[in-house]
């Protein structure tokens, strides 16, 4: 068989492809594809030790710089065309004015060395429909349609390879409101005699095999928004395309779990350490993907680097978005920060680049990381006392040492317990790393459930994933949104609606004293007023619920601190803490979390 014609779905394939009108026309995080094929590949073990990569949006959206005929318009700034329903002729009229003169390959690649990125993805394809190459298919492209007339992609894919970081393409394979057979656009055309088939053998599938054969080699093909294919035909798109790029990782949008690795929700990390697939956390600078001009919402150095440090202590790829404007320049915050993270990995990358999931939970100090003989401490807050304890790490410790300078640390091993004394900290630094070196093979500890509580920490949090539920109490991860497409993820104890249904909290007090408590809670108008008690080591504490919001996927999701109690504690020891209903009624609240508080 030709090249030609290997990446053609058979007719057969595609005249099966769904014309089905029941598509929804606005966001949709169902859409997500979050499961990946979760098999041995041996292209999978760069991209595993990376950690750390940069998703680039630029597209006609960036000109617009979310605002049109002088609305502006918040969120997903990509999406305009879609929350203005301009009609696709109208919105192509744009490109006419579009030219990225500022545009310079070079110059972020240099960025993305400097900051530290292993590896790049950016838009070749947006749900406009807009090519951001010269593509031979549409002449709804940066060359053909705009003042620009040049491939900026051709320069990027040149100026990494040079900086040694692999360079990948991201493709909307089914949405395209430009295209009258493209998925999604339901206000321009009518879905019901939409042509999903034609638009995949016309427009996708060719468009892909340019990008496939015309850029050299690519490190991923970042798809998004996957439908009308069933997985017959998905597998024979992914088959024949990995022939044109056999070592090209495909991410697990392009649908029916045929991903070659993990991508979870937009701005979600997994609670626990996922330890049997490879994995990928995205997530915006600001608060937009696409550039937006009053979107000014950064995240700080310090934001990202925990960030990051967060999503490597559970075994995944942290890939943050920068969206560059009309002109074609990163945001100056965007490269100032960046560039901060960038000499942060400099003297402590050793602990993110390469490393797996912690082997010991999150702890009220920060988090961890761990590669063979080592554990790397991500120290975000230091202990009052400087006494720093990592709990049931099993393991015959020979070194402690501050990964940056060097130095020793005293430590006294008790138990399954380490204690460091620390040094105190000059300056501000969002992540002061600590290695403990140690010989033979250390206990996996990370899915232990019993929380470390501390007086010498500000607060310390009982999480909703570490609950042991009771009765019909379940634990869910609840997704919702800020501005459009500004997605949330937050896991709760949810559906406490009678007294024998309860969560329950393991801790582990380090000190006596007292300790206030605060639930930190969802609740819509129909749960308010409801009563709850907390039992507490022998003792009840009553209180009532406060109406926050109601839960819809489409809006925020408003959390309140409610601080109801103060409990105490004559003695260092094992304790738990249960919250339940005190009546029977309607569920009582959507439990983020419970912090307790030392009161000094």
């Amino acid at each position: 068989m030709k090249l030609s014609t290997r990446i053609i779905l058979s007719a057969a394939v595609l005249l099966a492809v769904s014309n089905s009108p029941a598509f929804a026309q606005e966001q949709d995080p169902g859409m997500w594809d979050k499961a990946s094929l979760q098999k041995d590949n041996p292209n999978l073990k760069w991209f595993k030790e990376a950690k750390f990569g940069m998703f680039i949006h630029w597209g006609l959206y960036s000109k617009l710089a979310g605002e049109y005929k002088g609305k502006r318009y918040y969120g997903s700034g990509e999406w305009i065309m879609n929350q203005g329903k301009i009609p696709a002729a109208e919105y192509a009229e744009e490109a006419k004015s579009f030219n990225p003169v500022d545009f310079n390959a070079e110059e972020w690649a240099r960025i993305a060395k400097d900051a530290g990125i292993k590896y790049m993805v950016i838009t070749a394809k947006h749900h406009e429909g807009f090519a951001m190459y010269d593509s031979k298919v549409s002449d709804f492209n940066i060359v053909k349609a705009t003042p620009y007339g040049k491939d900026p992609m051709k320069a990027l894919a040149e100026a990494t390879r040079k900086q040694n970081i692999p360079f990948g393409f991201y493709y909307s394979q089914f949405i395209d409101w430009h295209e009258p057979n493209g998925g999604k656009n339901g206000w321009d055309f009518d879905e019901s005699k939409k042509d999903y088939q034609k638009y995949y053998r016309e427009k996708a599938i060719p468009q892909l095999k340019e990008l496939l054969t015309g850029y050299g080699p690519l490190g991923i093909v970042w798809f998004d928004m996957p439908g009308g294919l069933s997985k017959a035909q998905t597998q024979q798109l992914v088959d024949s395309l990995h022939q044109l790029q056999p070592k090209s990782l495909f991410s697990s949008r392009v649908g029916q779990g045929l991903g070659d690795y993990r991508d979870f929700g937009d701005s979600e990390i997994p609670d626990v350490p996922i330890k049997d697939a490879v994995w990928e956390s995205i997530y915006t600078h600001n608060d937009s993907w696409g550039y937006i001009k009053h979107d000014m919402n950064f995240k700080s150095s310090e934001e990202i680097i925990r960030l990051l440090a967060r999503v490597v202590s559970k075994g995944g790829n942290l890939m943050l978005n920068v969206g560059p404007d009309g002109l074609g320049n990163i945001p100056p915050y965007s490269v100032k920060y960046l560039l901060e993270t960038g000499a942060w990995l400099k003297k402590y990358g050793e602990s993110i680049y390469g490393s797996d999931y912690g082997l010991v939970p999150p702890q009220p100090w920060g988090v961890t990381t761990s590669k063979p003989g080592r554990e790397f401490l991500h120290v975000f807050h230091r202990p009052s006392d400087g006494r720093l304890l990592v709990p049931g790490l099993k393991a015959k410790v020979t070194k402690v040492y501050d990964l940056n300078t060097k130095v020793s640390l005293k430590w006294v091993a008790d138990g399954d317990d380490l204690f460091l004394s620390l040094p105190e900290f000059k300056g501000r630094n969002p992540d002061q790393v600590f290695v403990v070196e140690y010989s033979g093979k250390a206990q996996d500890h990370s899915d232990n459930k019993t929380t470390v509580v501390s007086p010498q920490y500000e607060q310390n949090s009982l999480d909703a994933i570490s609950a042991q539920l009771e009765g019909k109490a379940e634990i869910k991860s609840l997704t919702y949104s800020h501005y459009y497409g500004d997605w949330k993820h937050t896991t709760c104890v949810v559906e406490m609606k009678s007294p024998s249904d309860g969560a329950e909290f393991k801790m582990r007090l380090t000190g006596a004293g007292d300790y206030k408590v605060i639930l930190e809670y969802a609740c819509p108008q129909e749960s308010s007023r409801q009563e709850g008690k907390i039992a507490f080591n022998g003792k009840d504490y009553l209180f009532r619920t406060l109406r926050t919001s109601e839960f819809d996927k489409s809006a925020p999701l408003m959390f309140i601190k409610h601080t109801v109690a103060i409990i105490s504690a004559d003695r260092a020891g094992e304790y738990s803490l249960k919250v339940s209903p005190l009546q029977e009624g309607k569920e009582l609240f959507k439990l983020k979390s419970v912090e307790l508080v030392p009161i000094n």
